[in-house]
């Protein structure tokens, strides 16, 4: 899916979409994409003259992507974080690297979902965890 078709699962907007497509795999994983330009915001100061896109953005990409494992049960509602544990950063992530997010529904306790989920760049990890959050 492209990202006005993930529009229609979450509701992240300019400047904090931060996936531009998004499949589901045979596996039941979900796999997204976002392609560091060098000029989003949160580049802007972290840090001048060596820019690293910073581990909670990572968090948040890997985050997006999981609407894909949910589809109708997020339409009209926000999901928002209530943990993230056994978080790892592995590798620094810069301006034209392509990160691939991959995550995997662990388990749902409505309106709580849980999942685990990592972050690639030229596939080595650069960022892996456990996430939970609630569709209210």
């Amino acid at each position: 899916m492209n990202q006005e078709e993930i529009k229609q699962l979450i509701p992240h907007r300019d400047a904090m979409l931060l996936v531009e497509d998004l499949t589901r795999t045979e596996e039941g994983e979900a796999v997204g994409h976002y392609h560091v330009r060098g000029d989003e915001f949160f580049l802007q100061g972290h840090f001048p003259g060596n820019p690293i896109v910073p581990g909670v953005i990572l968090c948040e990409m890997v985050a997006q992507s999981a609407a894909a494992l949910f589809g109708e049960d997020l339409a009209g509602k926000t999901p928002v974080y209530t943990g993230i544990r056994e978080v790892k950063f592995r590798m620094q992530v810069k301006p034209g690297d392509t990160v691939e997010m991959r995550c995997r529904l662990e388990r749902v306790k409505k309106p709580f979902y849980f999942i685990s989920g990592g972050a690639y760049v030229n596939g080595k990890l650069a960022m892996e965890g456990a996430f939970s959050f609630a569709a209210i």
